[in-house]
């Protein structure tokens, strides 16, 4: 676990540079000269048809109803390993950075909503709630060696916890208007595909098939789509589905027999079949001792942290500056994202891990102080991506989504390098030599 979690802080890192890169392609293209360019790929059609029947959605909406699906898939497996082997599997690990996280969607939400009040802009009230994990475990990672473990690990579950909040917030807020017959066509699927992964039906062609056809019950049933990632995520299995003791059995047994006629050799492991046969049962083994949902999860992590997010970065981050963007950033909406995110993530997360600490129900973790919880919790107000993805959901008007993006756009960049400097301050300098 400790070098999963060495390559999943050095992916962040990676893929917050892609995702910066285009961030800042998308705002700059949606700008210039050519920004007539950038809106007609966003409304270019796609899809497939069948005689007369016919199935597109605009790139756009491949983008945030179709690829992001992946990355909330991973969202939930990451979830729901949290929640039964990790950091949240038990009520002393997971009161601190749950209390945080909850302190972290609340107290925004109240301040957006106190500035939206009774405004057109009101329905807003969930964008400052998000953290984006990315950026946030990507500037921690830049102090290095000067972080101690147990605040890396409260900010990964801080996140994932608020992650978990972000996604209930959409299920519950910000659908539209429910279609029962293919809500209860989404459950028939979703049982079946239980049953399917229940039974270890391992051929993807049916799996994907019951997949495919889930997911577009759900973006029918005006539940959002990505809903259907998560859920699917959680019922992927997360730890094997062999005991370890019959594991072990199994090995000695197929050692056993690998050199029961001779010496293994990468000619007699063809030549007899006994040793084949062997071969393939440590093989079939090992798969059903490594977890499922971890091995997804790990081959999974870069496709959307490399591909899936820099793509909704480059399609959602193309905030058109026109007018006066001084008047764009001073509406109700803009200074409720930035005031929820910059300032409501501070006093929630810190204020909120205070109260569970002095009521004695938690403790810091080893080495951590509470002005690096302070730090932890500024870099928390880098909303970005979850934020720019309920925002779509929020708001149709483009003048709305357009204040909305600009406050995001802002509000990260101010937690940014507001949790930089105080990080850079807090935290104990590294050794010389």
């Amino acid at each position: 676990m400790r070098d999963y979690f060495r390559r999943f802080v050095h992916s962040e890192v990676t893929s917050s540079i892609v995702l910066l890169i285009c961030t800042v392609t998308a705002l700059v293209w949606a700008n210039s000269p050519w920004a007539g360019s950038y809106q007609h790929m966003l409304h270019i059609k796609a899809g497939i048809s069948w005689g007369g029947w016919s199935f597109s959605l605009s790139l756009h909406h491949w983008v945030n109803d179709g690829l992001m699906v992946v990355f909330f898939f991973v969202v939930g497996l990451e979830i729901k390993r949290e929640l039964l082997v990790g950091r949240l599997s038990s009520l002393d690990r997971a009161i601190l950075p749950v209390t945080a996280a909850l302190g972290g969607m609340i107290v925004p939400a109240l301040l957006y909503y106190g500035i939206n009040h009774g405004g057109p802009a009101a329905g807003g009230w969930g964008i400052p709630m998000a953290t984006d994990i990315a950026f946030a475990i990507g500037l921690l990672a830049v102090f290095g060696k000067r972080v101690p473990i147990g605040l890396k690990v409260f900010l990964m579950a801080l996140a994932i916890a608020d992650d978990l909040g972000a996604v209930l917030v959409i299920a519950l807020f910000y659908t539209e208007k429910i279609n029962l017959t293919a809500l209860m066509a989404a459950a028939v699927l979703l049982v079946v595909l239980a049953g399917m992964i229940k039974a270890r039906v391992n051929r993807v062609g049916p799996l994907a098939a019951v997949i495919v056809a889930f997911w577009a019950a759900v973006l029918v049933s005006g539940v959002h789509a990505t809903i259907a990632g998560i859920l699917v995520a959680l019922l992927v299995p997360v730890k094997a589905s062999m005991e370890p003791d019959t594991f072990i059995d199994a090995l000695r047994t197929s050692l056993d027999e690998l050199t029961a006629h001779g010496d293994l050799t990468r000619a007699s492991m063809i030549e007899k079949r006994s040793q084949l046969g062997a071969i393939d049962r440590v093989w079939n083994a090992g798969a059903r001792m490594y977890p499922s949902g971890l091995a997804l999860e790990q081959y999974l992590h870069p496709v959307q942290a490399f591909f899936v997010l820099p793509l909704f970065a480059l399609f959602n981050a193309g905030v058109v500056l026109r007018g006066d963007p001084v008047r764009v950033l001073m509406s109700a909406e803009a200074l409720g994202v930035i005031v929820g995110l910059v300032l409501g993530k501070q006093l929630g997360v810190v204020g909120f891990t205070w109260i569970a600490v002095k009521s004695g129900r938690a403790h810091l973790p080893e080495g951590v102080t509470f002005g690096q919880v302070w730090g932890v919790a500024a870099l928390a107000g880098i909303g970005f991506t979850m934020s720019l993805f309920v925002s779509d959901l929020a708001f149709e008007a483009p003048g709305l989504l357009a204040g909305a993006k600009l406050g995001i756009l802002v509000a990260s960049l101010l937690s940014g390098i507001f949790g930089a400097i105080l990080l850079f301050r807090v935290l104990p300098r590294a050794e010389s030599g």
